[in-house]
C-alpha cells in the first residue's frame, strides 16, 4: 500500500467541494435515560439483556437520524458487551455518538451506564456496543450522509478505531462469501 493510499484510508473527511457539508460529533450526540422496573427483569431477577439492547438501538437510532437528517435503519450490531448486571431500580443512561461515516452508513458508538435511582453514587459503565446504521430515503433506498467531523482527540481515536472495525467487518464478510462459494462449487474428486 502506498503512503498516499494509507493516508486516504485514515484521513478524516472535511468539506470538500461537491460533498455534503460535515457535521461535528457533538451535533448528534445523545443520552437516553430510563429507570429499570420489574417488567424489565429476566429469570435471575436482573434486567434482561434484550431490554438493554433495545435501549442501545433506540439511542443509536436517534443519533443516526439526527446526524443523517432523516430515517436510518440498523444494519448491524457489533461487540455488544455486558460488563455488569443491571438491577431493578437502576437509572440507566445510554450515551451514543457517531464515530465514523461512510457514503451512506454510519458507525454509532454506545456506552451504557447505571446508577441507583435513590443514591448519589457515580454511575458505572455496565455495557457498550457499536452499531452500523444505513441512511435511507422515503423509498427505503440508501442515501448519502454528511461526513462526521471529530472534534476532540477522543473523537479522532474513535474514528480511527471505527475504520479498523469496518475493515474487519468487510474482511469477515469476504472470507465467509469465499468459503460458501468454495463449498457450493463442484468438487474435483
Amino acid at each position: 500500500m502506498t503512503d498516499h493510499a494509507r493516508d486516504a484510508e485514515t484521513e478524516i473527511p472535511g468539506d470538500a467541494p461537491g460533498e455534503i457539508p460535515g457535521k461535528p460529533t457533538s451535533a448528534s450526540r445523545t443520552t437516553l435515560s430510563h429507570i429499570m422496573t420489574h417488567a424489565d427483569t429476566n429469570l435471575l431477577g436482573t434486567v434482561h439483556g434484550g431490554v438493554i439492547m433495545k435501549l442501545v438501538d433506540d439511542a443509536a437510532g436517534a443519533v443516526a437520524g439526527r446526524h443523517s437528517g432523516g430515517p436510518a435503519v440498523t444494519a448491524s450490531m457489533d461487540e455488544m458487551a455486558f460488563l455488569e448486571p443491571v438491577r431493578v431500580g437502576d437509572l440507566v443512561h445510554v450515551k451514543a455518538q457517531v464515530n465514523w461515516t461512510g457514503r451512506t452508513s454510519m458507525e454509532i458508538g454506545v456506552r451504557v451506564l447505571a446508577e441507583r435511582w435513590n443514591e448519589s453514587t457515580p454511575a458505572q459503565q455496565v455495557g457498550s456496543a457499536y452499531l452500523v446504521f444505513a441512511a435511507v430515503d422515503a423509498d427505503g433506498k440508501p442515501r448519502s450522509v454528511p461526513p462526521v467531523l471529530p472534534e476532540t482527540d477522543r473523537d479522532r481515536r474513535r474514528y480511527q478505531e471505527a475504520q479498523i472495525r469496518r475493515q474487519h467487518r468487510l474482511a469477515r464478510r469476504r472470507a465467509i462469501k469465499e468459503l460458501r462459494a468454495a463449498e457450493s462449487s463442484p468438487s474435483d474428486a
